[in-house]
């Protein structure tokens, strides 16, 4: 199985939300919370947003749906 680490990154400011485990191949819709190594996100209530105030997405209890034209993968 193919294992890669990503940098989730705000698409707003550029800074890093999450570094996080992809494992397979295909988009990354959802980001399983515990693949992620680094959180660099802050929380109000269900949703998840960078420093800046940028919505990243909606977490899901085990996983943070993605707002994908929020983000940017690298």
């Amino acid at each position: 199985m193919r294992k890669k680490t990503l940098s989730i990154q705000c698409n707003q400011c550029g800074k890093e939300i999450f570094s996080y485990v992809k494992i397979g191949k295909g988009h990354v819709w959802h980001c399983w919370k515990k693949r992620i190594l680094k959180d660099h996100s802050t929380r109000k209530g269900k949703q998840v947003l960078c420093n800046c105030g940028n919505l990243i997405g909606i977490d899901e209890r085990v996983w943070i749906k993605l707002k994908q034209h929020h983000v940017y993968i690298e």
